[in-house]
């Protein structure tokens, strides 16, 4: 960092600014077992927004962490899909399934601010969706259930 030649105080001016608003959702260690033995990998899920209402969800496994970051949000740029928004919450009801996970996702008044849990809290702050009632049902998986979420997202005509 350089300082400035005021009171010796850092001067962040350099700094970039970022493209996308990303939210790690997980880094899990992933192990498989195999005839040589076990090979530890990690897991990154990722979710990130582009300020144009484009927002996708990214996920990778590495033998580092690092990499295993930006390739995931190199594989969520890859898939930015466009979300409706009507004055900070959804326009109307929509249900959505991916594999075991249901999601349900309402549209709220105003100042409700986001009710939902988990990741899928996550996907609707990164999404700018500041007024929804959210439920999960069947699966507890955080990948799943953030899919689910995205497929409900991605439904609005």
């Amino acid at each position: 960092m350089a300082f400035s030649p005021r009171k010796g105080k850092k001067d962040n001016s350099f700094k970039q600014k970022k493209e996308f608003k990303e939210e790690l959702l997980s880094i899990d260690r992933v192990t498989r077992v195999t005839a040589w033995g076990r090979q530890l990998r990690f897991r990154a899920v990722i979710v990130i927004w582009d300020g144009k209402w484009r927002v996708w969800l990214g996920t990778w496994k590495s033998w580092e962490v690092v990499d295993a970051i930006a390739k995931a949000i190199a594989d969520a740029k890859k898939n930015l899909v466009t979300v409706k928004i009507d004055n900070w919450t959804v326009p109307y009801d929509v249900k959505a399934k991916f594999k075991a996970a249901r999601v349900m996702v309402h549209p709220a008044s105003e100042w409700t601010w986001v009710i939902a849990w988990g990741s899928m809290r996550k996907v609707l702050n990164v999404a700018w969706y500041k007024d929804v009632l959210a439920k999960r049902y069947g699966s507890s998986s955080l990948i799943n259930n953030a899919k689910a979420t995205m497929k409900a997202l991605v439904s609005f005509k």
